[in-house]
């Protein structure tokens, strides 16, 4: 087992809805906003978790791969691999990697290292700049929700989202680790191709974090996602 190159993957995330990454409230505010988004303690600006990347990307390509009831909706596992032993699985485990345990030291060892690295995604400075700081807007807001009783047809009480506004762009940077020559980029192009179908963050059922992938590049090469990721 021989690393033979790492590839990168660069571009931007563009929100087409607003996105709400939750961050944790440090205090209680009466009257504020219910559930913050994730900010970096420094500029105080929100960004994308390489985290919350990764756990949606291997998710969707989950469910593409047919492992979910395998898995009885954990994550798909060595000892799930161990029963469940096929070409895309062992694809899937070498990108995003597993817990070990039991008696899977064979498959640990055969599947190797975790390939994918994916990076936090910090607001486009250029963006920033031209938008933000241009025209004086705030790069969260609240969006208040609330639920109709269906006999009174009136709102209870309503709740306060933050969101991350429509239109942000975020620096994307992900790098994948080649093995032996190994040929894993094209399950990684589909999956970011689920996440545009799909949406990142919580919500998504109601519209929030649409996101699509714009200006992408594969080690400096311009790189288009497969016009359907179920090809």
């Amino acid at each position: 087992m021989k690393l033979t190159k790492i590839k990168q993957i660069t571009g931007t995330l563009v929100l087409k809805t607003g996105l709400h990454i939750g961050g944790g409230d440090t205090e209680m505010r009466i009257g504020g906003i219910d559930n913050q988004v994730v900010k970096d303690p420094l500029s105080g600006m929100p960004y994308i978790p390489g985290s919350s990347l990764k756990g949606k990307l291997r998710s969707l390509l989950e469910w593409k791969l047919g492992l979910v009831l395998a898995a009885k909706g954990k994550p798909f596992s060595f000892q799930q691999l161990a029963q469940n032993d096929t070409p895309e699985a062992r694809a899937l485990l070498k990108l995003f990697g597993g817990a070990p345990g039991g008696d899977v030291d064979t498959l640990v060892n055969a599947i190797g290292p975790t390939r994918l690295s994916f990076w936090d995604c910090q607001i486009n400075q250029e963006w920033k700049a031209q938008t933000l700081d241009a025209r004086h807007l705030l790069a969260t807001e609240a969006k208040s929700e609330n639920s109709i009783h269906r006999i009174a047809g009136v709102a209870d009480n309503p709740r306060f989202t933050e969101r991350v506004i429509a239109g942000t762009h975020f620096d994307f940077r992900l790098n994948l680790k080649v093995v032996d020559d190994e040929e894993l980029m094209p399950l990684v192009l589909q999956g970011l191709k689920l996440l545009e179908a799909d949406s990142l963050g919580g919500s998504g059922s109601r519209g929030y974090g649409k996101i699509i992938f714009q200006n992408l590049k594969l080690d400096g090469q311009a790189q288009t996602l497969p016009e359907n990721a179920f090809v």
